[in-house]
């Protein structure tokens, strides 16, 4: 009998777990799946960039609605968006400046670039942007720029 378990045991433990023909099979179900899932989710996340820099750029253009009604002027290109957070130096009427500023931080866009700031714009009174996922003026595609005259 021992010897007969010992020959029992032995064949369990060579057919237990997988084949490598079955691991095979399981790996290219797995890679045809994430492909699907690929193909299906990329577009979505460029659809998803630019809904989030519509959404900083209001809240850009907001913030300096509030500080032209606080000074009566926009910030000067000079000054750029960098004046919603820290109060310009300058400025006689900067001790009314709320210490938080008018927005605590600055977004980047969603390709880790700085939101761009004209002012006078070329657009209108203020111009402000993204450059896009090349992060140079112009381009088409996730290349192409967005600002708040797209709003």
């Amino acid at each position: 009998m021992p010897g007969l378990r010992k020959h029992l045991s032995r064949k369990r433990a060579r057919e237990a777990g997988f084949t490598l023909t079955e691991m095979m099979v399981v790996i290219v179900i797995i890679g045809l799946l994430s492909t699907v899932v690929v193909i299906n989710v990329l577009p979505l996340l460029g659809g998803a960039r630019e809904d989030k820099v519509r959404a900083d750029l209001a809240t850009l253009e907001s913030s300096l609605t509030t500080f032209y009604a606080t000074y009566g002027r926009y910030p000067t290109t000079d000054e750029g968006l960098e004046a919603l957070v820290n109060p310009p130096r300058e400025d006689r009427v900067a001790a009314r400046y709320a210490e938080e500023g008018f927005i605590q931080r600055l977004p980047d866009d969603p390709w880790g670039n700085p939101y761009q700031y004209l002012s006078p714009g070329e657009h209108g009174r203020f111009d402000v942007y993204s450059l896009g996922a090349d992060g140079r003026p112009g381009g088409q595609g996730d290349a192409a720029d967005i600002g708040n005259w797209d709003l």
